[in-house]
């Protein structure tokens, strides 16, 4: 980890250039609010525009600044909670439709960079859950086989002889692969998500954090920025785990927590095929997980929890140390290979660990993503603008209780290191 290591998130670093949308002053009306420019809230803004809806998009930094543009750029399959788990908690119909929501999310997503003409390198890669024990091979064979039995739902299971040719590392124990997994560049995505918005007539205004929110009547609110006040009809909030004080019901039910990435410089060819032959997006079995991927332009992509900690400079090159040795751990042939990314976001994760979406007090939101938000978030921002013209059948999460964070939590989680100790401690005995 050299001082010439960049400590911004890759794909935006390697976006093209976006526009200055913090000049216009914001005044007047909107049909609809979107707090939040990130993957939600400009899908959202795509779609209702689509329908006709006058839309206006409010920024707290810029596009694609949040959880958005921190991401691993992966599109994959599966519930954060696993499928054995939802069949347990849900029963099997729900699991089902819960589980197949992500291949619609997925779908989505290559929809919207087919109509909308975004180049940002989506591939169908596939994705490779891989065994960091033995006994969590054992477990994927499980999965494999509910999949198939319950729900007709095929996978591939790989077993450790096999894996060469996968993965170039003796490091696991074995895998399970979905060929219905993506990759892509979403930096160029949520970038072009938001000049398709504009195109369909959406204003969006960057530094615009919504400080002040009054309720009109129904679901017709003021929302208060520095830059000016906007009334609107409908108010959408898609923060996830940036959402701020105004939004204070939210944000009690929200943890977030610190995900933490470094890139690799580019990478030989040779190496490249060595490392991923297959190019798929992975992840692998512990609580405290890796999860890795090669770059369109041949860099590895590794991330992870690292440290239970929020995000920020000094916390993301501590983040970042320890990532280089998990890299190196996994992958010992790449010792000599420099560092160019090192970076921290904020995943927002519920208690239950699932999506949760719907309408509360007049106001509609879509947050929590646990991880597995650059598919769903898109995917939501459509089902989104779908429920606020009347359609509330279209929300997949409806009708699942929002538990709060015991403690009513307003600021900073004091217990996120007593979290990452009963993590680490599991990952160490089962």
């Amino acid at each position: 980890m050299s001082a010439a290591v960049k400590p911004v998130p890759y794909w935006l670093d390697t976006a093209p250039a976006r526009p200055d949308r913090t000049a216009t002053e914001i005044d007047g009306s909107t049909d609809i609010a979107v707090v939040g420019a990130g993957l939600t809230g400009l899908s959202a803004a795509v779609h209702l525009a689509r329908k006709g809806a006058q839309v206006t998009v409010l920024e707290s930094e810029s596009v694609g600044w949040g959880a958005s543009g921190r991401n691993g750029g992966m599109c994959t399959t599966g519930l954060a909670i696993g499928f054995r788990t939802a069949v347990e908690r849900y029963g099997i119909p729900t699991a089902k439709a819960l589980y197949l929501a992500y291949n619609e999310a997925i779908d989505t997503v290559e929809k919207l960079t087919v109509e909308e003409g975004i180049d940002c390198d989506f591939t169908r890669t596939g994705k490779l859950n891989l065994a960091a024990k033995p006994a969590h091979y054992d477990n994927l064979a499980r999965t494999h086989e509910a999949l198939a039995e319950l729900i007709g739902y095929e996978t591939i299971l790989i077993p450790r002889h096999k894996l060469s040719s996968e993965v170039g590392t003796g490091y696991y124990y074995g895998a399970m692969a979905d060929p219905q997994g993506a990759g892509l560049h979403v930096g160029k995505f949520v970038r072009g998500l938001a000049d398709a918005a504009e195109r369909l007539g959406v204003r969006i205004h960057e530094k615009a954090p919504v400080t002040g929110l009054k309720r009109v009547s129904g679901t017709q609110h003021d929302l208060t920025t520095p830059v000016g006040t906007v009334r609107a009809d409908k108010v959408l909030v898609a923060t996830s785990g940036y959402t701020s004080s105004p939004f204070r019901w939210l944000r009690n039910r929200i943890v977030p927590v610190g995900s933490f990435i470094v890139v690799t410089e580019p990478l030989e060819q040779a190496v490249v095929d060595e490392l991923m032959p297959t190019r798929r997006m992975a992840s692998d079995s512990r609580n405290i997980l890796y999860y890795f991927r090669i770059t369109p332009d041949n860099r590895l992509l590794f991330g992870g929890r690292a440290r239970f900690a929020m995000s920020n400079p000094q916390s993301d090159l501590k983040s970042g140390r320890i990532l280089r040795k998990g890299m190196l751990s996994v992958f010992p042939q790449l010792a000599n290979v420099g560092i160019d990314y090192c970076w921290g976001g904020l995943v927002d994760l519920s208690l239950d660990q699932m999506v949760h979406a719907g309408e509360r007090d007049g106001l509609y939101y879509s947050v929590g993503y646990s991880g597995h938000g650059v598919q769903m978030a898109t995917h939501m921002g459509r089902q989104m603008a779908e429920v606020l013209d009347g359609r509330p059948e279209a929300n997949p999460w409806r009708g699942l209780k929002f538990p709060h964070v015991p403690g009513h939590y307003f600021g900073p989680p004091w217990f996120l290191p007593l979290a990452g100790a009963y993590y680490r401690a599991l990952d160490a005995i089962k």
